[in-house]
Order: structure tokens, then sequence, then C-alpha cells
């Protein structure tokens, strides 16, 4: 049941933010699935042990190759199915928590919590860099492979 909660969110959370972005009608529940897909990875990695930095990066390359697929297959540009998947992932609630102490001078506490989301988010970035690099050498190998 927890599961398919978290399914049901994430869908509509990725879907919701493919609207406010003004993404393509036809493209929004394509947005959702990017969405869904990547956070029930990250769901699934996390509850399995695996620390929320590498699971996060996994996600995010999830998050990317499917974007890469989708925009293949429906001829429009990655970004529109990567933006709305990413922000199941995006540490927002802890970034406002590490504010919050800041302000409430709880400098301990406030450091481990940007600390935490400044990694969290670069562990998105580099997923979805993983994934253009991954795309870029299949992409030469097919090329290769042609010219012999």
């Amino acid at each position: 049941m927890e599961y398919l909660a978290q399914l049901v969110t994430s869908f509509i959370g990725s879907a919701g933010f493919g609207i406010i972005f003004n993404v393509p009608r036809e493209t929004v529940l394509k947005c959702g699935f990017v969405g869904m897909s990547g956070w029930i990875c990250y769901f699934i990695l996390s509850q399995n042990g695996v620390d929320i930095i590498p699971a996060t990066a996994m996600a995010s390359t999830l998050i990317a190759v499917i974007s890469q697929l989708f925009a293949k297959i429906y001829k429009t540009p990655m970004t529109i199915f990567t933006v709305g998947g990413i922000i199941p992932l995006v540490p927002g609630g802890m970034a406002y928590n590490a504010m919050r102490h800041f302000v409430e001078n709880d400098y301990n506490t406030a450091i481990s919590l940007a600390a935490k989301a400044f990694l969290i988010s670069g562990s998105i970035a580099i997923g979805l860099v993983f994934s253009e690099v991954l795309h870029q050498i299949i992409k030469r190998i097919k090329y290769r492979k042609k010219m012999v």
C-alpha cells in the first residue's frame, strides 16, 4: 500500500510541475511517468539500505535515460521530461529546514542539513551528466560500427 501511495503522489507531483512549467499537453502524463519512475527507484533503494546520496544519483540517472528515450520516441526536447521528472528528488524541504535552523541559531543542525541538501543536489547533477555521458558513448560505438 505504501508503494502505491508513493507511485501516485510522485506521478501527480511530476505531472503537476509539468503543467506549471507549461509543457505540451500530450507530454504531461509522460512527465508524470518519468518522475514516478525516478522516485520509486529512489524510494526502493533508500528503503533497502542504500544511502540517499547514491540513491538520488541512480534515480536521476534513470530519469535522464527515460527522458532521452521519450525525447527520441516523441521527437520532443529531453528537457521537457527531465525538468518535471526530477522534481520529486529535489531536496527543497531539507533546504528549508536548514534555513529554519540557521534562523533559530541551531547551527550544528543547520550545517548538517545544508550539507546534505547540497550533496543531494550534486548527486542529481551527477546522475544527469552520467546519463548523458553513457548516451554519447553508446552513440559513438554505434557510429563506429556503421563506419566499419
